[in-house]
């Protein structure tokens, strides 16, 4: 899948931290069954490359990495099933693993100097980071005139009441957000409440 299709599957990408990947495969049909299928495992704890592993054998589940620091880090989630990269900021090394392994990559920019950077390195898709600290849904609007190439999936302490704001932009396809799978719901397996939660996210309507 190219990185628009990657972006274009749903308004909200959840940023899933997972402890336990024996809950990963429920986790993923749960999200799934509620609209969601591009899903990013963060590489934050032991259990992320065997949640990957677990989710991509769910039907319906694209299952990305998240926090993605190295080339290493890219090549370990591709082998485990990963079919696209997100990273917290921009690095060389990570966008020509990411090219290299014909993955998409959302590298995460905050300035214009770090969107200049990536479209040297041709990338014209990126993770806005961390969005509520660095601008909010005003800094993502002011980067639609320089950079009118450029979408952005805007991510960091958005809410499911912030994300409206972010997806009425003409320069936004999505955003990343960690409401649809709250850490206490998933170790309770609480499938359903994760279902409601992913089918509310994806009737929000995005401006692309």
């Amino acid at each position: 899948m190219t990185v628009d299709e990657i972006m274009g599957l749903a308004p909200v990408v959840p940023v899933l931290v997972i402890d336990d990947a024996g809950s990963a495969g429920e986790l993923a049909k749960a999200l799934v069954a509620g609209g969601i299928a591009a899903l990013e495992v963060t590489l934050r704890t032991p259990a992320a490359l065997d949640a990957i592993r677990a989710m991509a054998a769910i039907p319906g589940a694209v299952p990305g990495a998240g926090t993605v620091l190295n080339a290493d880090d890219a090549r370990r989630a591709v082998d485990a099933g990963a079919r696209f990269l997100v990273s917290p900021g921009l690095s060389e090394g990570v966008a020509r693993a990411a090219l290299d392994l014909g993955v998409p990559l959302l590298a995460g920019v905050a300035t214009g100097t770090e969107i200049m950077r990536g479209l040297d390195l041709g990338l014209t898709r990126f993770k806005f980071f961390p969005a509520e600290t660095s601008g909010g849904a005003a800094a993502v609007a002011a980067f639609g005139g320089p950079f009118a190439q450029v979408l952005f999936c805007p991510t960091g302490g958005i809410t499911a009441g912030t994300a409206p704001g972010y997806l009425k932009l003409a320069n936004v396809a999505c955003v990343g957000g960690s409401w649809l799978a709250p850490r206490g719901l998933v170790a309770s397996g609480d499938w359903s409440a994760i279902t409601a939660l992913a089918r509310t996210a994806a009737g929000l309507s995005s401006a692309i």
